[in-house]
């Protein structure tokens, strides 16, 4: 039923949008050629879905990549022959009022013209995004400075990457150039907040050796992100299951990351030393509520200086920012900023993914606590990224207040 309803509503939108290229043209072989594609589009993306059992790999990501684009493109198309069939109706209905009768006059080409031109640019934005943007890794740096800092760790360096989900990834080249790239930073530590597989271990079959290079003077360290899991798939066991989060873990350990699972570890420079707090996810809503911020934080000294690795920021607003145990610093994944937006700095930064979650890309301070929500390594369902381009983050520690 639910596949009747989306091919109904996809016809439909095909139809309408047809009728800014009727405009231009009537031969009946452009309309052949044109439903032809559309079927062919449509119809190569149910195929793919059936034959993946739902799940989102190479196939089935490209397909959908392709429908969103052609998608996207006719609901532009949409709107300029809806808002035309609007001022053609009032037009008519100016007339019948007028004593000649109601008739609406014709479609104009250049109206049809102009929604063609704009249609491009989603269609051609969404195949860049696909082809390019998913492996555009883009350095992000970040100052942050805090009073009560310990002095040893005043310039001390963090690398943060998230999201890898490496089922979706491709291109050993290009995954490997994003994992250099991580490394050229050479911070003293590196965090990963969640989501490795997109379901299951086997995923990292091909990619661990390759993100067992990854390394930093003070360790590597990870937490577990909701795909981990292997919530999203069907099992044929609670044991089968079980089993797939144990050798996840296990490849954790392999890769030689220091994974923590509602626990902490201290980093310690010059007799001094900040508190690295590490939950299982925790997210809002239906997602996995594993995180236990209080058994994570035991011990831990309410004076001590506090990063938390947390996947989900709504965990953050939720459960951190107010906590009696005051974490300075959260670091962040999840949202990969929908992994499509527009980001002008100093100037706009939108994503759809704003109206799901307050904190949902870059920095933010609240009750004088931050939070980084790294926009991801990988990418997940949309094989593309269009705007919002993987995210390697690097974040320096300062000693002293913020300059004005």
């Amino acid at each position: 039923m639910r596949w009747l309803l989306f091919i109904a509503f996809y016809l439909l939108i095909d139809i309408y949008a047809y009728q800014a290229l009727r405009s231009l043209n009537r031969s009946w072989l452009v309309a052949v050629v044109y439903f032809l594609i559309s079927l062919l589009v449509i119809g190569n993306f149910v195929y793919q879905w059936q034959s993946s059992g739902g799940g989102f790999f190479s196939a089935i990501g490209f397909a959908f990549g392709i429908v969103l684009a052609f998608l996207l493109a006719k609901l532009v198309l949409v709107i300029f022959m809806f808002g035309e069939d609007i001022v053609r109706f009032f037009i008519g209905i100016f007339k019948a009022f007028s004593g000649t009768g109601y008739k609406a006059p014709g479609r104009r080409k250049f109206v049809s013209q102009i929604a063609l031109g704009l249609a491009a640019i989603p269609f051609v934005s969404v195949l860049y995004g696909m082809f390019k943007g998913r492996y555009d890794f883009r350095v992000l740096k970040y100052t942050l400075y805090f009073e009560d800092l310990p002095k040893a760790f005043d310039g001390y360096r963090i690398g943060q990457i998230s999201d890898v989900h490496s089922g979706s990834f491709d291109n050993h080249e290009k995954v490997a150039y994003g994992v250099n790239l991580l490394k050229e930073q050479e911070t003293d530590v590196v965090f990963f907040t969640g989501d490795l597989v997109n379901n299951k271990a086997t995923e990292m079959k091909d990619w661990k050796s390759l993100f067992s290079t990854i390394s930093a003077k003070d360790g590597v360290y990870s937490i577990l992100g909701n795909h981990d899991y292997g919530d999203y798939v069907n099992w044929n066991s609670d044991s089968e299951k079980e089993q797939n989060l144990n050798d996840l873990k296990t490849t954790h350990a392999e890769m030689g990351w220091d994974l923590l699972l509602n626990e902490h570890r201290y980093l310690e420079k010059n007799g001094e030393k900040i508190a690295i707090v590490g939950v299982e996810n925790w997210g809002g809503g239906h997602f996995k509520k594993a995180g236990d911020l209080d058994l994570a934080g035991k011990n831990v000294a309410d004076h001590d200086f506090k990063i938390l690795l947390s996947h989900d920021p709504s965990h953050w607003q939720e459960k951190v920012k107010d906590h009696n145990k005051f974490y300075h610093l959260t670091l962040s994944g999840h949202t990969h900023g929908m992994q499509f937006g527009i980001e002008i700095p100093g100037f706009l930064k939108w994503s759809p993914a704003k109206y799901r979650y307050k904190n949902w890309a870059g920095i933010y301070k609240e009750n004088n606590r931050y939070i980084n929500v790294n926009r991801g390594f990988g990418y997940l369902a949309f094989p593309g990224r269009v705007g919002m381009w993987p995210e390697i983050s690097v974040i320096e520690l300062r000693k002293g207040a913020a300059p004005a």
